[in-house]
This record gives C-alpha cells, structure tokens and sequence, in this order.
C-alpha cells in the first residue's frame, strides 16, 4: 500500500526536484505542510523533517468527483519527503489500494491506476 523510495538528496534538493517532477508530468502543487515547523510552532519539539506535498491533476480529479463525490475525502494525493533513521524517504499511499477500499467502479479503478503510475513516476524522477 505504500511506495517509498530512499534518495542520497538533501531534503531540499528532493522537494525542489520533486516540484519540477510534479510539474513535467501534467499534475500541480497545491500545498506543501512542512511538518516539522508546524510542530514545532504549537511547541512540539519534533526532531525529523518532513514535507507532505499535495498534489493534484484537475482532469483526473473531476472524473473521480463527477462520478463519485464522496471521494473528495481521498484527494487530493499526497507525497511525503521525510527523514527517518538518517535516511531521505519520498512516498505515497498507492491510489489504487485507497479506491479499492472506497470503491468497486471499474472506470475509477482505471482512473486510479493511471494516476498511480504518475505519482511513482514523479517520486522516482525525484529521486
């Protein structure tokens, strides 16, 4: 259910090539939650960084939502950038095992996976 990847990058260097990947492969950056500094504002001392990104292609999007609504609360994807044991990780949740939990709509189990390959292709050029 998960893709996670190790990368010898910085976690700065993986976050900007992960934007330009995001970016080369038809999907936008909403929003990116740096976890640490959020933390570490409410006065939680975390110690690893993480940077969650979510990301989105509103074609895509609007075809999961146009034939199903309630999947609203699955989007948009995310992929994470942290630090763990002293290593960089790049992951994701795969689209494809979140819908096969909230759906049986073979149209959008398509949608799914093509969205899947996407993510996986952008975490790897990121990589």
């Amino acid at each position: 259910m998960k893709y996670i990847v190790v990368t010898q990058k910085s976690i700065d260097q993986a976050a900007e090539d992960l934007e330009a990947a995001v970016v080369r492969n038809k999907f936008g950056v909403l929003h990116v939650h740096d976890l640490k500094a959020a933390m570490n504002k409410k006065g939680v001392d975390f110690p690893n960084e993480c940077r969650i990104f979510e990301v989105c292609n509103p074609f895509k999007a609007n075809a999961v939502l146009t034939s199903d609504m309630s999947l609203n609360m699955a989007l948009p994807c995310r992929i994470s950038i942290w630090e763990e044991k002293g290593e960089i990780k790049i992951g994701t949740l795969e689209p494809t095992r979140l819908l096969a939990a909230l759906s049986d709509d073979d149209d959008l189990r398509s949608i799914a996976q093509e969205v899947e390959n996407t993510i996986k292709t952008i975490i790897d050029e990121a990589k």
